[in-house]
């Protein structure tokens, strides 16, 4: 397993964290722990979560809510703990967008087999969450079936390299990328150059999608970290 990829735990049990932690750190993760769902959601934002280990009761707001919460913005794997596995709540829980559930108690090995299964299904192709995105009243839209860019209702002339940058930051909104990251999630196989350059495509593509270059909502910089997209739907 990559020592790139980042697992998010919550639960508001101390030792169960500890434990968690532990696993996923020997496994050559970088670990990221929330005793709460705001906490959660905080860290779920300013960091690019591979998975998400999430804790169905939490004190103050449920599990279910923070895994709604999640997929509103990204599709990475979310399995959710419990300590009752009744129907009604696995129903519940996967719809709001739980991909599997495992109940305390569980064994380790048995989790991060099952984290382990998720994160390989994943692990192709970044999927958008719609086919087609609008953003700020229709100003940019994107339709990745078509592989149709438009701003303010015009066509917009991307470069290769330029519409799979868009493409991937569309695809995973709200998450910062590394350069490192964009080079191997966008451009993979065809970029053999100093990851700087990367800045060079995203100042290209901001002069092609955003109204004021200098000052952007959609490319938006997070100084000392990478890129993240600063769009939402409409």
């Amino acid at each position: 397993m990559s020592k790139s990829k980042n697992v998010l735990l919550v639960d508001d049990e101390p030792k169960i964290l500890e434990v968690l932690h532990a696993l996923f750190a020997s496994k050559g993760f970088r670990v990221f722990q929330a005793e709460t769902g705001r906490k959660a959601l905080t860290i779920f934002g300013e960091q690019n979560i591979a998975l998400v280990v999430l804790d169905l009761m939490l004190p103050d707001i449920t599990g279910e809510e923070v895994c709604a919460a999640i997929r509103r913005t990204s599709r990475a794997p979310v399995i959710m703990l419990t300590a009752k596995a009744e129907e009604d709540d696995l129903i519940k829980g996967f719809g709001q967008g739980a991909d599997d559930y495992v109940t305390k108690p569980f064994s380790l090995k048995e989790l991060y087999v099952r984290a382990e299964a998720l994160l390989r299904r994943s692990g192709g192709d970044l999927v958008p969450l719609s086919v087609r995105n609008s953003f700020k009243g229709g100003d940019l839209t994107v339709d990745f079936e078509k592989n149709i860019f438009q701003k303010a209702g015009n066509a917009v002339s991307l470069t290769p390299n330029e519409a799979r940058i868009l493409s991937a930051l569309i695809k995973y909104p709200g998450k910062v990328f590394t350069r490192e990251e964009l080079i191997a999630i966008a451009l993979p196989d065809k970029f053999d150059g100093y990851d700087r350059a990367i800045d060079s495509h995203i100042k290209n593509l901001r002069q092609k999608i955003e109204d004021s270059p200098k000052s952007p909502v959609y490319v938006m910089t997070v100084h000392g970290v990478g890129y993240r997209f600063g769009g939402s739907d409409d």
